[in-house]
């Protein structure tokens, strides 16, 4: 525990102007992220007496070593930096808004040449439009099932689409009336496309044109005497208004608008919002946040907007947010709205009338989830403090573990062997800090020398981190300023930290082998980072999958490296034991302990993320092909290559010069083609398993012949098992 006096900047250091400020921990790791209108007068109250501070303002503090800040010229730039800076480092003390469930969205994706209209969660892609969220996804397949009657889209995958293509037949859906059927030309890409966007125009709120157009048709056809016709319209108005009735009418002035309500105690407040759109509700979601400081409803207003608008553009944006405390102060917010919409945006408390009745609502099912989140979480609380508490006394701690780091290794019979690690943090899963490793040193199968190598990988950038960010420094030095517009730091610690973000490539092991891929090179390190998804950030337990022998290698692994201060522990499947090093008995926690239970949460993890991973190395290996060991030959010219030449058999018979007429292939590339495929030996024929057809020329996109791939019929051996404490099924795959 730090004291903040002593990385508190002198007196004068700290500029009267707008900023951004961050506060990191002894790793470097930014905790906490702020603004301010004067930066001075707003991180003084950080450094008044502990005893007048929030209780989670002062575990900030007395946590963090050091604080730096950036000078802006306005509020607005120091909105953006701000929520800019929340996104990317993540720090654990900031209001960060976690929805209680993963919204589906009624998505068209007009980026397609066929937009579809298909069921979405997660981020939101360019190009496509989103209605919702819904509350279910069963609610959005009941509206589309009745629109499309009306505006008949297409709404299969891409597999089923070009399969339609191919035999000339459309799906059912095609055949009821509830596809156009662009696949087989039954309307061309334009008029499917018009239809898309009568479709979204509807969704829109913009339900009245639609409307009138069926009835005035039906009219016409019934005025012709064509009553079958006007039977059909008279029934896609029905569907219309039966959708429509699914979404009651709230606002009667066609409002767009979101209206954003709080609920909040001392610790935590939750958020709920309702999206409304041509007057009727369009939409509802919630979230929930525990208060890290003692904060106005103002400022959780503004960390919501910066949420739920932050990654929007356009129309995305409405034209009228209603909220029940504007924050202090609004302009710069409803600038930045402005900006975020491209048109003005009206932000403001609803006095009277329908729309503050609305917000009664609103406030009521923010209250209500408020309610329902402390039930959930007080048992859940209680609970995993009681299962930490538990194994920091079977394992003889001196606390309770609130990091723990788990290893499993798993391979097929010896080959692609690989290894997870993953992370809990106060008994939850911290998913972005998972890693996974090859295991590349030798070959074959040996689970103890695997996890020997995994550890000693792992804590090996461990200590380098920590070498390199000055931490092993006997004379502390006061922290400088970097970076453009940085008006100072102060710190005990003012080393750069290393940039740990994932993806950047495989990197040397400690034996110089190949390493893991979701490590990046020292290369790739950058000197001012404060992101959580680092190597540098120590457990206080360390769980190996396995019993006594695994156990041992990792303990010999940590000894190697000097490091005495991370505690291990192995949890064998069989019997549910628990292995400490050097113990000849294991200690056998009772099978009601909630220790246990997090141990087995912890293991089955570690498990579950080394077959994933596993899985994809097998089948990467069996879809591997000649075109594969061609340098410099991606995906995407392989994918032209056979999109040309129609197949593997066809391109190994093509020439030089009928290779390097493929757009994006030079004549040295089609020369390395010709020899891989020169030297690979022609694998035999496809055969359809249902009608024994020989499909010579069918090939799959990776130029091999499609094969059955093992594990899918009864004489193959089926998915693998990571390794650990023996079970029934050793000697075929662990």
């Amino acid at each position: 525990m730090a004291d903040p006096s002593s990385y508190r900047p002198k007196p004068g250091e700290i500029p009267d102007s707008p900023g951004v400020y961050r506060f990191r921990d002894e790793h470097r790791r930014v905790i906490y992220v702020g603004k301010a209108k004067s930066l001075r007068q707003r991180l003084a109250n950080y450094f008044q007496d502990l005893a007048g501070l929030h209780p989670r303002t002062r575990t900030m503090v007395t946590t963090a070593v050091s604080v730096e800040w950036t000078v802006v010229s306005t509020e607005v730039e120091a909105l953006q930096l701000e929520y800019s800076w929340i996104k990317e480092y993540d720090p654990r003390f900031n209001v960060k808004y976690r929805d209680d469930k993963s919204y589906p969205y009624l998505a068209v994706t007009m980026n397609e040449e066929f937009p579809r209209v298909q069921v979405m969660r997660g981020h939101k892609k360019k190009g496509v439009r989103y209605f919702g969220p819904y509350g279910h996804a069963w609610a959005i397949r009941d509206t589309v099932d009745l629109l499309l009657r009306v505006f008949p889209v297409r709404t299969c995958s891409a597999g089923v689409f070009k399969n339609a293509a191919r035999t000339g037949r459309p799906c059912l859906l095609g055949y009821i009336g509830k596809c156009s059927a662009p696949c087989v030309d039954r309307i061309s890409a334009e008029e499917h496309r018009e239809l898309a966007e009568e479709f979204c125009d509807f969704m829109a709120g913009r339900t009245g044109a639609h409307l009138r157009r069926l009835e005035q048709r039906m009219t016409e056809a019934a005025e012709e005497m064509e009553y079958e016709r006007a039977a059909r319209l008279r029934d896609d108005i029905g569907a219309l208004k039966k959708a429509m009735e699914k979404s009651a009418v709230v606002l009667t002035d066609a409002t767009d608008a979101d209206l954003i309500a709080v609920a909040e105690d001392e610790l935590e407040a939750a958020v709920q919002i309702f999206h409304v759109r041509g007057g009727r509700v369009r939409g509802q979601r919630g979230w929930v946040t525990d208060k890290v400081e003692e904060i106005t409803t103002g400022a959780l207003v503004e960390h919501a907007l910066q949420q739920l608008y932050g990654e929007e553009t356009g129309d995305a944006v409405p034209k009228e947010v209603l909220v029940p405390a504007l924050p202090d102060p609004v302009e710069p917010v409803q600038e930045w709205l402005t900006g975020r919409r491209g048109s003005g945006v009206s932000l403001r408390v609803p006095q009277r009338g329908d729309k503050r009745a609305l917000m009664e609502t609103v406030e009521r099912n923010a209250q209500q989830a408020l309610v329902l989140h402390k039930t959930k979480r007080a048992s859940d609380l209680t609970t995993r403090s009681r299962a930490l508490e538990e194994i920091a006394d079977a394992l003889g701690l001196d606390s309770a573990p609130l990091r723990i780091e788990c290893y499993d290794v798993s391979h097929l019979q010896g080959d692609d062997v690989v290894a997870s690690m993953v992370v809990f943090e106060d008994g939850l899963a911290r998913k972005s800090e998972y890693r996974r490793f090859q295991i590349k040193s030798f070959a074959g199968q040996d689970d103890v020398r695997s996890m020997h190598e995994v550890i000693t990988r792992r804590f090996r950038r461990y200590l380098a981190d920590k070498e390199r960010t000055g931490e092993w420094s006997d004379a502390e030095e006061p922290g400088a300023g970097a970076g453009g517009g940085m008006a100072g730091t102060a710190g005990v610690d003012g080393t750069p930290g290393p940039d740990r973000t994932a993806g950047a490539g495989s990197v040397p092991g400690p034996d110089g082998t190949a390493g893991d891929p979701a490590v990046p090179s020292a290369s790739t390190l950058t000197e001012d980072d404060g992101r959580p998804k680092r190597f540098a950030y120590p457990p206080q337990l360390v769980v190996v999958d396995g019993g006594a022998p695994q156990v041992a290698a990792a303990r010999r692994a940590l000894d190697e490296l000097g490091i005495d201060d991370i505690a291990v522990c192995g949890l064998a499947k069989r019997l549910e034991e628990v292995w400490l090093p050097d113990d000849d008995d294991p200690v056998v926690l009772p099978r009601t302990s909630e220790g246990l239970y997090l141990l087995q949460r912890v293991r089955d993890e570690a498990h579950r993320f080394a077959i994933s991973y596993q899985r994809v190395k097998r089948a990467k290996r069996f879809r591997s092909g000649p075109l594969d060991d061609v340098p410099g030959l991606g995906e995407t010219r392989k994918q032209a290559l056979i999109k040309h030449f129609g197949s593997v058999k066809k391109l190994r018979a093509a020439t030089v010069e009928q290779i390097c007429d493929v757009p994006g292939i030079g004549r040295k590339t089609a020369e390395a083609i010709t020899a891989a495929l020169a030297g690979a030996v022609p694998a035999g024929p496809a055969v359809n398993t249902a009608t024994g057809e020989i499909m010579d020329d069918m090939v799959d996109m990776d130029g091999m012949d499609d094969v059955e791939e093992p594990g899918k019929s009864g004489g193959s051996p089926g998915e693998p098992v990571s390794t650990g404490a023996p079970d029934d099924r050793r000697g075929l795959e662990r």
